[in-house]
Order: structure tokens, then C-alpha cells, then sequence
């Protein structure tokens, strides 16, 4: 249920920031992409860890993280390109160019940087980028290719200290790049903060919760209302620093310290699906004109698409291609 709304958050904040439409600027008001970012990686630290750790050998734990994000990431990948064949101003002997074979390679390799956009696709949008949401996936996998290492190292060196070295070298990083960006100016280095090495903190924070999660639990009561204080007073404090620790005790408590809530999964585990189809849907709907005269229907019908696109992207992709043993498939 988390990931679910963490998705939707995400959704939300791009159909204001995309379409620009200013009745929609309440949304940005109450919610944060990029608080629901952070609560992913958070997520994600969590349950990659217990992956890890509850998996016989490096091998079949690459194999269920592969399993788990690119069939469906390859998919919206070849659709969102032979959508582009549609909706691009181009006829196709010009659409098949360059720009084109580099979308698609730097694409299926997470390098989305590197080409974000189609040969004339949402040229007359306010952003251009066909999937401007992927950009977290590079950081996914990156850290994926990591726990391992992480592991090892805990094992040779101890648990909580490497943590703790893990997360303040994170957070040290991140304020060095914070601090060159206002020095210089430059948002290059706001991207680079944007990285793994800026966002592993909140992994690790995640990490964290999962391999100390007895503590949380039993110091829920106390450590709920410091992390609810410390975000009410967070320009007071070194936020970069407590920010992950605030957000972990928060989201790991909701999810495990309140009472059981209900089978969410019961039809399907749709948060991944929301989160790499929203943004291209969101584009399309623009590129034909829609929010401009009644935004918040507009609005509605976006989420109604996104909502029955990964219905469907769990259904027919996602889900075949987990193995009998997944608890995503125990779950649903």
C-alpha cells in the first residue's frame, strides 16, 4: 500500500509539472515527488537487503532482481518507441535515425540520461523527455550491484559500523554537492547529488530498519513522535543527516508496526507498473491538448489510464515472469 501511494504521490506531482496547468498547483502543495522518491529507496533498502540475505547465492538473487524490474521496464522501453512512430511529426524514413537507436540503447541499459527524448516526439511539450521517471531505476540497479558488496563487507567488518560509514559518507557527499551547486551555480551538480552516492543514505536507512527492525518495533512509541518533530523542525537541524533516519523510522513503522491492514495485493502489486507508465501517458495526453480546459477531468482520466495500464503491465508481463517461488505471486 505503500509503494502504491508513493507511486500515485509521483503521479500526481508530475501532472501538475508537466501540464503546468495552475488549478492543479494544489497538488504540489500537499505532496512531494520527491519525499516519495526518498520513501521508495527507503522501501527498497529494506526489502533488497531481506532479498539478499534470504537468498542461497549471489546468482539467483541477480536472476530475481532481473526477473522483478526489466521485462516490464523492456516493454515500456519498445512501446513508448514504437508509440513515437505515431505521434512524432516525422514520417518514418526520418523517424529511424540516430537519435532514435541511441533512445533505445542508452534506454535498456538505464543510461536514460543519455538520450531521454525521440526524434520529434512532444516537441511543442513544456518538457520533452519521453520517461523522465526512469531516472531512478539507474540508481536502483546501481544499488542492487552493491548489497552484495555491502554484505561481505558486514560480515568481515562488523554490521553497524560499516552502516554508519556507509551513511555518513553518503550524507557527506550529498552536502558536498550541494555546496558546490550554490557556490557555482551549476545544476550538474545537483544532478550528481541526485546519484546513488547522495541517495544510498536513504538505503541505507532502509538497511537499516530491516536488520534492526526488533528495536524499531520496540521503541515505535518513541521514535514515531522524535521523526514526526524533526521534520516539523527540520530547518533547524543538519536535515540531510537525520532527513533518511526520520523517513525510515516512519515509513518501516507504518508499515510493520501498525496493525495488519488487509491483503493490498490481493489483485496485483501495482506500484512498479504506475511508476514507469505514468510519465509517458502524461506526455501523450498533453501532446494532444488535454489539461488545458478542464484540467482536474483531464486528471482523472489520466489516472484512470495509468491505473488499468499496470493492471494490465502486472497481469500480462510483470507477473509471468517471476518465478512459482516470488512473494509477489504468494501474495496476489
Amino acid at each position: 500500500m505503500l509503494r502504491f501511494s508513493f507511486a500515485f504521490v509521483v503521479f500526481l506531482v508530475h501532472a501538475y509539472a508537466l501540464s503546468g496547468a495552475e488549478t492543479l498547483s494544489i497538488l504540489v502543495h500537499y505532496l512531494s515527488s520527491e519525499i516519495a522518491v526518498k520513501s521508495f529507496f527507503v522501501v527498497s533498502g529494506f526489502l533488497i537487503f531481506m532479498s539478499y540475505e534470504n537468498t542461497h547465492n549471489v546468482k539467483r538473487y541477480f536472476i530475481k532482481r532481473l526477473r522483478r524490474i526489466y521485462p516490464a521496464y523492456l516493454f515500456i522501453i519498445v512501446l513508448c518507441t514504437a508509440a513515437g512512430l505515431v505521434l512524432s511529426s516525422l514520417v518514418m524514413v526520418d523517424y529511424l535515425s540516430w537519435p532514435l537507436l541511441k533512445y533505445i540503447l542508452s534506454n535498456l541499459v538505464f543510461l536514460n540520461f543519455l538520450q531521454p527524448n525521440l526524434p520529434s516526439l512532444f516537441e511543442h511539450n513544456t518538457l520533452q523527455a519521453v520517461n523522465g521517471a526512469l531516472w531512478t531505476l539507474k540508481v536502483e540497479v546501481a544499488f542492487y550491484v552493491f548489497v552484495p558488496l555491502a554484505v561481505l563487507a558486514f560480515r568481515k567488518f562488523g554490521r553497524l559500523s560499516i552502516l554508519v560509514i556507509l551513511y555518513f559518507c553518503s550524507a557527506v557527499y550529498s552536502m558536498m554537492m550541494q555546496e558546490f551547486a550554490n557556490k557555482t551555480g551549476l545544476g550538474f551538480y545537483l544532478e550528481l547529488q541526485r546519484q546513488l552516492p547522495g541517495q544510498l543514505v536513504f538505503f541505507i536507512a532502509g538497511a537499516a530498519s530491516y536488520y534492526y527492525l526488533d528495536y524499531l518495533v520496540k521503541f515505535a512509541y518513541w521514535l514515531v513522535p522524535i521523526a514526526i518533530a524533526a521534520f516539523i523542525f527540520q530547518s533547524w537541524l543538519p536535515w540531510v543527516i537525520v532527513q533518511p533516519v526520520a523517513l525510515a523510522v516512519l515509513v518501516v513503522s507504518f508499515a510493520c508496526v501498525l496493525p495488519y491492514l488487509g491483503n493490498f495485493n490481493k489483485y496485483g502489486d501495482f506500484s512498479y507498473g504506475i511508476y514507469i507508465v505514468h510519465f509517458p501517458i502524461l506526455q501523450g495526453l498533453i501532446s494532444m491538448g488535454y489539461f488545458k480546459i478542464n484540467p482536474w477531468i483531464d486528471l482523472l482520466m489520466a489516472g484512470a489510464l495509468v491505473l488499468i495500464s499496470s493492471f494490465l503491465l502486472w497481469h500480462l508481463i510483470e507477473k509471468p515472469f517471476l518465478q512459482k517461488s516470488s512473494h509477489y505471486k504468494a501474495t496476489s
